[in-house]
This record gives structure tokens, C-alpha cells and sequence, in this order.
């Protein structure tokens, strides 16, 4: 199915299972060293929290790139997925030592999970479909819920701004013919929805969430592909550690595609 097609879905749920029929989440964040570098910081801010004998929820855990990692690091890992094609790939990667419950779901109804049983809660990809306010904030509500006192929430967006220079890197005539706002800069929320910075603060602030850090989380990897892809793996390490320097920086968190908040409960 073509996009042009998907866009004429009006049951969001649907959608999102032919959008990941299209988009190959499987590969996305391993793909290539520019594409690691999402992952990479991640699981970096994740590590900053995570103690021995923590359980792990994984809403919308994809095709499981970190339900696994940290499954394969002795943790419990439920994870939950929407996408049935992103299921299938998950399950194919699992194995018998893997101590991960697999589920389909939905981010907005978390009721099979008990309130406060999870000590990190990841949130790496539903607010990439959720349009509207409600749902939205049922989701960090329900996220809030199941995550212990004190616990650590991780929320991933896609940031509005900056996407549209990457655009532009793929198509020269994108600020003439680009699918967004010529007046707002608002992208169209197909086939994901981007949000600015000052958004996902007001979204989370609304939502109770205490944020305690603010993360460019692939800054311009994506812009750069070409360059950081044949990087030698010392030039590769030296420009991790540069991103890394930069990532929180407020002068440099809306240079991202992808932005990671991490909140306290």
C-alpha cells in the first residue's frame, strides 16, 4: 500500500499498522552509524537510571531494538506494539533466554499492567500517531499510572523544526512544494506527528510529568548521514562524544529529528 492510500485511513489504529508496512523499523536505528546514534543516546540516558533488578515497560517497543538490549542485560522487559508487522519482527529476534512478554496493545490502554509495577517506562514511539490532545494525554496519564513513585518515564517525539531541513536534503524544491504550513512551518502530521520543542514541554507539563532532562537525541545524524557513515571508528567515537556534549545543550535541542524527554514520576 502507498502512502497516498494510508493517508486516507481515518481509523488511527489502522493506520499506524500499514504505516510501519512502509516504514522498516526493524533496520531503522542499526542500519548504519548515523542511524545509531538515536539508539546510542538512548539507551545512554536510560543507563543514567536503571538499577539492578528493574522492570522495564516498552510501550511500543517496535521491533524490539530496546526491549532486547536490556532484556539481554538481565532485566525483565514487558513490552507492548501496536504494529503487527513490527510484532512479527520482534518475535523473530526473541529467544528462549530472552526474558521479554511480548504483547500487542495500544499505548492508551495499559489496564492488563498493574499501577506503580514498572520502575522505567519507555515511551519511544507512540507519540510519533497520537493526533489528538485526549489521546495523547491518556497515554502519558496511563504511562504515569503503571510507572512506580519515583520512577523514571522516557517520552520520544518527533521534532517539527528540524525535520524540515532534512526534508530539504532529500528534495531541493521542498520549501517551495513541502507538505507544510508556508506561513506556520507547521509540518502535516502524516505520516507521523512532529511537535516543537515548546510543545512536548507543554504536552508533558499538562500531563503531571516532571522532566528532568531535555535530549536532542540524534542531533543532525540524519543530515549528515553521508560524512558520520564513512567515519573511521575513531573519528566515529570522537563525534559521539561531541553530540553527547552538545545533546542537552538548549542552544542545540531543537537541531534533532528526534527529541527524548525524560521525566520523574
Amino acid at each position: 500500500m502507498k502512502l497516498d492510500e494510508i493517508r486516507n485511513i481515518a481509523v488511527e489504529a489502522e493506520q499506524v499498522q500499514k504505516i510501519y508496512e512502509v516504514f522498516d523499523e526493524n533496520s531503522r536505528l542499526n542500519r548504519s552509524k548515523s542511524a545509531r546514534v538515536e539508539f546510542l543516546t538512548t539507551t545512554r540516558y536510560i543507563e543514567r537510571y536503571l538499577k539492578p533488578g528493574d522492570r522495564i515497560l516498552d510501550v511500543g517497543a517496535g521491533a524490539g531494538e530496546y526491549s532486547l538490549y536490556f532484556a539481554r542485560k538481565g532485566h525483565e522487559v514487558c513490552a507492548l506494539e501496536l504494529a503487527e508487522y513490527n510484532l512479527k519482527a520482534f518475535e523473530a529476534k526473541l529467544t528462549p533466554e530472552d526474558n521479554v512478554r511480548l504483547v500487542q496493545g495500544n499505548a492508551m490502554d495499559l489496564s492488563r499492567y498493574e499501577d506503580g509495577s514498572f520502575d522505567v517506562v519507555l515511551l519511544l514511539g507512540p507519540l510519533y500517531h497520537l493526533h489528538g490532545e485526549e489521546d495523547k494525554q491518556r497515554c502519558i496519564a496511563e504511562a504515569r499510572r503503571v510507572c512506580k513513585p519515583g520512577g523514571k518515564l522516557f517520552f520520544a517525539f518527533i521534532s517539527n523544526d528540524f525535520v524540515i531541513l532534512t526534508e530539504f536534503s532529500y528534495r531541493t524544491d521542498y520549501f517551495a512544494a513541502g507538505e507544510y504550513n508556508k506561513e506556520t512551518f507547521k509540518l502535516m502530521d502524516f505520516p507521523f506527528v512532529f511537535h516543537t520543542v515548546d510543545e512536548c514541554r507543554r504536552m508533558l507539563r499538562e500531563g503531571g510529568v516532571h522532566v528532568v532532562h531535555e535530549v536532542a537525541a540524534d542531533g543532525a545524524s540524519e543530515l549528515m548521514e553521508k560524512q558520520i557513515d564513512a567515519m573511521d571508528e575513531e573519528s566515529y567515537r570522537q563525534y559521539l562524544r561531541y553530540h553527547f556534549y552538545i545533546c542537552e545543550k538548549p542552544e542545540f535541542l531543537g537541531m534533532t529529528n528526534h527529541l527524548l524527554f525524560v521525566g520523574e514520576n
